[in-house]
């Protein structure tokens, strides 16, 4: 850490273009809070750059200077790891902005290609054909462990207070390496960092005391293996949401595991875009079936079933009604919380247009509208007001839920999106009977045709099993930011799937041929189980799709004559019916109302035979999504039936990334090495 009268000007001008990491984030929010002066000089740097940013996002990238995605995950793991040049006195306010001017020249040329100057000043000191390293801690801090910060780190853990973050995020803020000190306490200028980063084992009370952690993850009862002569039917609602998977990445890039509740198996495979065929005709989505060996036992087979749902050209989206429902209570006020919320809600402003009007509503100890309905066709007036925001006082969600649900009827648009973006890290402080109350009018006002998105955002405070299930009761989807780069992902290049609905009440029943199928089980999806008979009930709310989204189910199989220990275990394995069996292995039925509509569903019906390839004979598609499977049963620790390692994952989903134009699936490579390096 610091003095507290030096800061990089480098460091002052990334933190306001949002390029830093959490760690560096955090730093110079410390000095920020201790030097108001500067902080004021830092904010209007970040409203010039969301103006230069707007203003040149529509450039096309000059020829010859482009990236490739393997280009940009070097340099970003590189830059993430990088320490920082040495101090410089800070300059003065006339210096410091007309520096900024001077980067701002310079950077317009970079925001055509999704970058910064700080960010090439930060990350073209390196070589570019080396990967990230897979332990970015030197031997010699991972040797300089002090006893205190040891006993420090084992009491927060002990105390139900899991660190956030690794000692990567120690170090930064000089509370970890070399020159610790055995007896050393945090200063009140660490502790206020390491709350900022999201560090839960710090009490502002008793500062070297560990606090709970808040954050609330629903306990996940993974789905037993069952025989289909006993269970032949396995039903469930599809889901869209991808919250679990930047959650998971939240962790392991702060040096930790996730908590094993915090990891939905399908929410992980559902974070990455599958090339499905396209949707023909007027069914607004299609479906691919495939089956093939298990990637963890080759005995074993994985059903892989997809679904594409149609994608919209910007010409075909509708009109939108959209209302964004913001927390801005105290515990928003972390840089990665309500200043990351207000740039993540403005990269969505500039890519709406004159067909939309946007409107906020605030809550914290009270709730009021902070912007009436606005059009799009003025995003200044939107921009004007999201700036404005501050985080303080306590958290009254109902109220400002209420409110925002009713200025979306007010303004309701028939044929359109009318939609409640709620973005928050989760805390409402309601009680435990308002939360039922809550989740009646959402369930209430989805049938109206007003949708629910909820938007997480922040550490150690983050109510996850509540946001999920508002999400699902608003027909919704819900998606952790934890960064601008998510927030891109999520609010502009999947903007389409995140506000436009295309099928709702979208349920998959699968029946299984007791001929081919010894038993099977359902990975992931385990919230989104249904009841057999509720298949055809179409009053039963169930999952939505979202124009040009994919979703992805597996099933593990295990086929008739191959041994499994569960069935063997206190009773002698079913034998195979008697008769002239179907070739069908089985059968999968799909169900799905179109969005204005609540009449009865349609039913689709796909009879499946199981043609014997192996995982290596399997579509890139299948064997990705399989290595993702794998990635999350391996965190949640659960029975694969065969050994299976990171460095498994590591392989297979190599060897199946295929095309990656986002660089998702690279992205994941190094996720799945980091998290094997935290797990020798």
């Amino acid at each position: 850490m610091k003095n507290e009268n030096q800061m990089d000007n480098w460091r002052l001008t990334a933190y306001a273009l949002g390029e830093l990491d959490g760690e560096d984030q955090a730093a110079v929010q410390a000095y920020l809070d201790e030097n108001p002066d500067q902080s004021a000089v830092v904010d209007e740097i970040a409203k010039t750059a969301r103006r230069i940013e707007s203003g040149l996002s529509s450039e096309e990238v000059p020829m010859g200077l482009e990236l490739s995605p393997e280009q940009r995950l070097v340099i970003e793991g590189q830059a993430s790891r990088s320490k920082a040049p040495a101090a410089r006195p800070i300059l003065g306010m006339r210096s410091l902005v007309a520096t900024a001017a001077a980067v701002f020249l310079v950077a317009g040329v970079w925001y055509a290609q999704k970058t910064t100057t700080a960010y090439q000043q930060r990350s073209f000191a390196y070589n570019v054909g080396s990967g990230p390293s897979m332990n970015p801690i030197p031997a010699s801090r991972r040797v300089a462990q002090t006893r205190q910060t040891d006993a420090y780190l084992k009491s927060s853990s002990a105390a139900g207070g899991t660190p956030a973050l690794g000692r990567d995020s120690l170090t930064a803020i000089g509370y970890w390496g070399d020159d610790a000190r055995a007896d050393a306490v945090p200063t009140p200028s660490q502790r206020l960092a390491l709350r900022q980063l999201g560090y839960a084992g710090l009490s502002e009370d008793h500062p070297g005391a560990p606090s709970r952690n808040r954050e609330s993850y629903a306990e996940v009862r993974e789905i037993p293996f069952r025989s289909p002569l006993e269970s032949p039917l396995s039903t469930f609602a599809i889901d869209v949401d991808t919250a679990s998977y930047a959650n998971a990445r939240r962790f392991i890039e702060g040096g930790n595991l996730p908590p094993k509740d915090a990891i939905r198996v399908e929410e992980l495979i559902n974070y990455f875009p599958y090339d499905y065929p396209k949707p023909l005709g007027e069914t607004p989505f299609a479906v691919d079936i495939e089956v093939a060996g298990a990637p963890w036992n080759a005995a074993h087979r994985i059903v892989r079933i997809g679904l594409a749902g149609r994608p919209l050209s910007i010409a075909e989206r509708k009109q939108s009604n959209l209302v964004f429902l913001i927390d801005v209570s105290g515990s928003m006020k972390s840089a990665n919380k309500l200043p990351l919320l207000v740039r993540s809600m403005s990269l969505l402003v500039e890519n709406l247009d004159a067909r939309d009007t946007v409107a906020i509503v605030v809550y914290a100890g009270a709730s009021g509208v902070a912007l009436e309905p606005t059009s799009a066709q003025y995003p200044e007036a939107i921009y004007q007001a999201l700036e404005q925001l501050s985080a303080g006082g306590s958290t009254n969600g109902g109220a400002g839920i209420e409110l925002a649900y009713s200025l979306a009827a007010q303004h309701f648009r028939k044929g359109g999106i009318n939609r409640v973006i709620l973005a928050t890290d989760g805390d409402f402080n309601v009680g435990a009977s308002r939360e039922l109350d809550l989740e009646s009018l959402i369930s209430a006002k989805a049938k109206t045709g007003v949708f629910l998105t909820v938007l997480g955002f922040g550490s150690g405070n983050l109510q996850d099993s509540k946001m999920e299930t508002l999400a699902n009761k608003g027909n919704g989807n819900y998606a952790y930011i934890d960064s601008i780069q998510e927030a891109r992902k999520v609010l502009v290049e999947q903007m389409g799937g995140t506000l436009d609905t295309i099928a709702k009440d979208v349920k998959i029943q699968v029946e299984f041929n007791p001929s081919h199928v010894s038993s099977y089980r359902l990975i992931g999806y385990e919230n989104r189980l249904m009841a057999a008979q509720d298949f055809r009930n179409d009053a039963k709310d169930a999952g939505e799709i979202g124009a040009g989204h994919t979703v992805t189910a597996l099933y593990e199989v295990i086929p008739i004559g191959v041994h499994s220990q569960q069935d063997l275990r206190y009773r002698q394995a079913h034998p195979a019916p008697a008769g002239n069996p179907s070739e069908e292995m089985l059968t999968v039925s799909l169900r799905y109302k179109h969005p204005e509509e609540s009449a009865a569903a349609e039913e689709l019906t796909y009879p499946i035979i199981d043609h014997g390839k192996n995982f290596f004979e399997a579509s890139e598609d299948t064997r990705f999504a399989s290595a993702v499977a794998g990635f999350g049963l391996l965190l949640r620790g659960t029975d694969m039936r065969a050994p299976a390692t990171f460095e498994d994952v590591y392989s297979w989903a190599n060897e199946a990334r295929g095309q990656d134009p986002k660089g998702y699936r690279e992205a994941f490579l190094q996720l799945v090495k980091r998290a094997g390096a935290i797990n020798r």
